[in-house]
């Protein structure tokens, strides 16, 4: 009886991301936070694991190998409404970030969060403030991530991407060329 009462009071938290070593790392530090945690590396796999036992907390990641984290937030939302999820993306885009807090979603978090990030987003009061973040991300980077988040929606095509971007074709291709900056 008292374990059953100690696993009724651990809080559950279910990750959907599809970058393996993130989803794991992440896990485990939500775990020592004292989560009982469940990983699912697809939209697919996250919905299943809503549908059989929705979760109090939710870190969805935007983008997924077989979707969009969006849909999760949906499912999610319509199956329990009063789990709090957050969305993680390496897009910082605003966009996406009012349709993930329309959808339910009680905060967007441009990656690479790390664990302390997505603790205090989960457990923030609802009504609380946003704290501007430590390091953000650089004006460069940012510059970079929409063109990266234009080239994908083109699909990896180089002068439709140029002609959205109002770029130059052989700047655009420079610019792919080059690492992401910090």
């Amino acid at each position: 009886m008292e374990t059953q009462d100690k696993q009724a009071a651990t809080p559950t938290l279910l990750i959907v991301d599809d970058d393996r070593p993130f989803l794991q790392r992440i896990g485990r530090a939500m775990e020592s936070r004292g989560f009982s945690v469940a990983l699912a590396e697809t939209v697919a796999q996250g919905l299943a694991h809503i549908r059989k036992a929705p979760p109090d907390y939710a870190v969805v990641d935007m983008r997924l190998e077989d979707g969009n984290g969006l849909d999760v937030i949906a499912v999610l939302k319509e199956v329990h409404p009063e789990t709090r999820a957050i969305v993680l993306t390496g897009y910082g885009n605003i966009a996406t970030a009012v349709t993930a807090v329309k959808m339910g979603a009680t905060d967007y978090l441009a990656k690479p969060a790390d664990a302390d990030d997505v603790y205090n987003a989960l457990m923030a009061p609802p009504d609380a403030q946003a704290q501007p973040p430590e390091n953000p991300m650089s004006a460069d980077r940012v510059r970079w991530e929409h063109i990266q988040r234009v080239y994908e929606l083109c699909g990896h095509n180089v002068s439709e991407t140029a002609r959205r971007l109002n770029m130059h074709r052989r700047t655009l291709q420079r610019i792919l060329a080059k690492r992401s900056p910090r």
